[in-house]
């Protein structure tokens, strides 16, 4: 298991575990990401990655991506 800023380019992963605190996963999880789920990097933007959940892309910071584990 390593955080979401470690995965390869492009490569499918499955999102194992989310931490932070209430909000943080609730967040996350307005956004499409949640445990179980499947997600992608597409880029990076300077400090944040860009990410793709289902059909869409979502820009996620690098502070956020360390607490998503896959």
């Amino acid at each position: 298991m390593m955080p979401l800023v470690y995965a390869e380019k492009d490569q499918p992963q499955i999102i194992k575990k989310i931490g932070g605190s209430p909000e943080v996963k609730k967040h996350l999880e307005d956004l499409g990401l949640h445990a179980g789920g499947q997600v992608s990097v597409v880029s990076t933007l300077g400090d944040n990655l860009i990410v793709k959940v289902k059909e869409s892309r979502v820009a996620v910071s690098e502070e956020l991506a360390r607490k998503i584990m896959v």
